[in-house]
């Protein structure tokens, strides 16, 4: 099994029942898995950063929110724009994006 480097959680605020209701799945937080995975592909970065679809967190005014282990930084309010920023800065240059961190 490859251990990645980094291991991404997303709260798309799916429900047990597999619904997806909540505020981080109305502000486009499915588009965010979209845009990661296209990230990882074009970045060939698919050994190294893995994506997990998440339920709520429980804070969701700060939502979307998206959780990088292994430091356990937690970004919200992330936008489309923000995900590129996460790669650059923080899966490639190796420092967290110190403004979208809650």
């Amino acid at each position: 099994m490859v251990q990645p480097k980094y291991h991404v959680f997303i709260c798309t605020s799916c429900r047990i029942n597999g619904q997806q209701k909540g505020y981080c799945f109305q502000k486009g937080s499915v588009d965010l898995v979209r845009l990661f995975m296209e990230e990882i592909e074009e970045r060939d970065l698919s050994g190294e950063v893995v994506i997990n679809n998440t339920g709520c967190f429980g804070i969701c005014d700060k939502g979307p929110i998206v959780v990088v282990y292994p430091e356990g930084v937690w970004y919200g309010s992330v936008t489309e724009d923000d995900v590129s920023r996460i790669f650059d800065e923080h899966f490639e240059g190796g420092k967290p994006v110190e403004d979208l961190i809650i």
